[in-house]
């Protein structure tokens, strides 16, 4: 909705105390009751057709509510103003203004509108019936832009009373500024506003003026000792003056004119309408909340801090209106912590969370105001990982050993290398960092008898460990990876095992345990990311598979079961979301054949089951699908002897279809104080499919070892937007 209108433009204060950020929250005064304890109002005004509370009347006589004096119709414009496209806009515009008249018979005929000093008189005896009649009325908030050098005990016993039925009052400082009023301090507020300050506690307000530019006006009475219960507000040359229900017009010899009109008796009222906004907006808040927000909010002016000037600062409505503290979710005890990612996905999920998803929820803060918070728009996507500079950086060597009944192999960082981003986490065989060498995994396989087999491996996975007990002939490819083993993220081995057994006509049946971490897919939060680290988070796997070979076909069928303590799928999501880890289930099948002579022939294919742990937010049917393959060509001897030649073409563990149901609260009832819930589906299947080819040769060349690749990855990462990765990488190494 577009507030800002020709009609925005001629009031003075809701721009300058940023009132739109509340209107564009619903929150225009409706259902609020304003109490202007005043001389009246001008009843025939359009600004306030169908908003003059019932219970209006006149306090002091019996004369009605209709105005002598233009003062109390311009404190109620300021605070309430109609927005009907026409003069100006009050900060409160929807409110219902409780016109009390209070001013004593016979003080006030003698105004005009060109004079708006208020010359009126008032007995504190009519002031606190007012109040009175304003706490019956059930009216939020109390407006005093009068003022004197005392106030009497029934006027404080009223303000007393006001306080503890939670109504705010709102007083004016006093324009006795410039030191031309007699017994007045211009540095400290009027007797009668500090009387009423102390009398109401900490349900009291007291409002001096600002100009434009947000400086003291040189009429306004100062913060002085009420510094902790004094705010600035707009009330220097505040337009407009009204006449038969519209803005006075003048001429004379320049032209046409308005009139304006100044004094802390129209920076009362825009405190006032912003209480009415607070009070619409957040039923809940008492009248004591109410003052600590637009108090504690408000922009600093003056000394830094609070000062005997500008007392707590300047109102500030869109910080009035921010949440305060710690936020929880509605419903709930989870803090949500704004502003911090919502959830990561993992490179299986690529740009699932590109495009933002509805994940809408209600949050509360200290003061148990609801908010509705966007966790979509805090989703983080995985980093798309260009690999050639990884794969040539490893700077690691493989040595290995063995007979036939046992083998041992170990990857060496080679002398001054260092790990890449974190992802590598070395073993060290000292604590001194001049380590010449650093073990980084090491594997033994062990044949216990003629038909059984064991393997043990240190930060090395399992389907490494299980691919050399089945004894399976696999190329080597640089870029391009296999479907088995593929858990769609990157995933670092503590420990692994296998065991395998023969268990007749060549069928032989392995059974694999491994635990690990998960690493996430992005840069998340505090430490971490000043450390440049990503997260992780344990994982367990059991996994059992058979092969058998039938005469040049070999094959493998596979069943495993992954277990995440924390993540989903290798994805990480806040606790406020409750997400508490997944089961996943990875279905297998591979085979390899010899074609057409030297040739081998290989395919891979992976599916892919996961659920989500219930709990916290999580929801039932919280399940999604993923899916890898893989195929190959090979060959051996191709252009020496030990030397292989292949080509893969192959899609990464990729989530097809599902994700996580989210039981949100989504309504907030203030009267009960509960949340309503709803189901908000936050699906991880990404738009984008990474296929990746790959042609690669590896062999002895020149008293080392030579390896040659091509490559070219469609949509990296499975993310739709990506550019094509390409690229040739060479290397060669001598052993020693």
């Amino acid at each position: 909705m577009n507030f800002r209108t020709p009609e925005f433009d001629r009031s003075d204060g809701p721009d300058q105390h940023g009132a739109i950020s509340a209107w564009q929250r619903g929150a225009t005064g409706n259902g609020v009751t304003i109490a202007v304890v005043d001389t009246g109002i001008d009843t025939a005004s359009p600004e306030f057709a169908g908003r003059i509370h019932p219970n209006s009347r006149d306090v002091a006589g019996n004369r009605g509510i209709q105005q002598e004096d233009d003062h109390g119709t311009n404190v109620a414009l300021v605070a309430a103003a109609a927005r009907n496209n026409s003069g100006i806009l009050g900060m409160a515009f929807d409110a219902s203004v409780l016109v009390l008249r209070a001013d004593r018979v016979g003080t006030c005929g003698t105004d005009t509108p060109e004079d708006t000093s208020l010359g009126c008189s008032f007995l504190d005896t009519d002031i606190a019936t007012a109040i009175d009649v304003a706490i019956s009325s059930q009216a939020r908030v109390v407006n005093l832009s009068l003022g004197g050098a005392r106030a009497s005990r029934a006027m404080l016993d009223a303000v007393r009373r006001a306080s503890q039925a939670g109504v705010v009052v709102v007083v004016a400082a006093g324009n006795g500024g410039e030191g031309d009023v007699a017994d007045t301090d211009p540095n400290q507020p009027t007797g009668f506003a500090s009387a009423l300050r102390a009398a109401g506690g900490d349900n009291v307000i007291i409002v001096g003026s600002v100009n434009e530019g947000g400086t003291i006006s040189g009429f306004s009475q100062r913060a002085g000792n009420e510094a902790d219960w004094y705010l600035g507000a707009r009330g220097e040359r505040v337009c407009c003056v009204y006449e038969n229900g519209q803005i006075f017009v003048g001429q004379d010899q320049d032209g046409s004119f308005r009139l304006l009109f100044s004094g802390t008796s129209f920076a009362a009222p825009q405190v006032a309408g912003a209480v009415a906004l607070l009070a619409q907006a957040f039923p809940n808040l008492t009248g004591q909340q109410i003052v600590e927000i637009l108090l504690s909010s408000a922009r600093d002016a003056g000394d830094a801090g609070t000062d005997t000037t500008y007392g707590r600062g300047i109102l500030d409505i869109a910080s009035a209106f921010a949440p305060v503290g710690a936020t929880t979710m509605a419903g709930g005890t989870a803090v949500v912590r704004v502003g911090v990612d919502s959830a990561v996905a993992s490179a299986a999920m690529g740009d699932a969370f590109a495009g933002g998803q509805n994940l809408r929820g209600i949050v509360l803060d200290k003061y148990a105001r609801a908010y509705e918070y966007d966790f979509g728009s805090r989703l983080r996507g995985a980093i798309p990982q260009y690999r050639l500079h990884a794969v040539l950086d490893s700077a690691s060597r493989h040595v290995s050993a063995g007979n036939g009944e046992t083998s041992l192999a170990f990857t060496i960082a080679d002398p001054g290398s260092r790990p890449r981003d974190g992802w590598i986490n070395q073993l060290r065989l000292s604590p001194e960092q001049a380590e010449s060498a650093r073990v980084l995994a090491a594997r033994l396989a062990l044949r216990i008898d003629p038909r059984t087999q064991i393997g043990l491996a240190m930060r090395e996975g399992a389907t490494g460990l299980v691919g050399q007990l089945q004894e399976s002939s696999r190329p080597a490819f640089l870029i391009a990876g296999q479907a088995n083993g593929d858990t769609g993220f990157e995933r670092v081995s503590a420990m692994s095992l296998a065991l395998r057994r023969e268990v007749g006509a060549g069928v032989g049946l392995t059974l694999s345990a491994e635990s690990g971490d998960a690493w996430l897919g992005n840069l998340h939060r505090g430490a971490a990311m000043a450390r440049r680290e990503r997260e992780r988070f344990a994982t367990r796997s059991f996994a059992v598979s058979a092969d058998r070979a039938f005469g040049p076909l070999e094959t493998v069928l596979g069943l495993t079961w992954l277990q995440e303590d924390r993540t989903v799928l290798g994805g990480y999501f806040d606790d406020s979301l409750g997400a508490s880890g997944a089961d996943n289930l990875f279905l297998d099948a591979g085979a390899a054949m010899d074609v057409a002579g030297e040739w081998t022939f290989g395919a891979n294919v992976r599916q892919g089951y996961t659920r989500a742990h219930r709990g916290g937010l999580v929801a039932a049917g919280s399940n999604f699908a993923s899916n890898a393959w893989s195929f190959d060509l090979s060959r051996r001897d191709t252009l020496r002897s030990g030397d292989s030649f292949g080509f893969r073409i192959a899609q990464p563990l990729r989530v097809t279809g599902g994700g996580i149901n989210f039981a949100m609260p989504v309504s907030y009832d203030y009267a009960t104080t509960s949340a309503g819930f709803g189901l908000r589906h936050l699906s991880l299947a990404p738009t984008g499919r990474e296929v990746t080819g790959e042609m690669a040769w590896r062999g002895p060349l020149w008293w080392g070892e030579a390896s040659a690749s091509l490559f070219y990855r469609r949509q990296p990462g499975h993310y739709a937007a990506a550019p094509d990765d390409t690229g040739v990488a060479l290397s060669w190494r001598r052993g020693f």
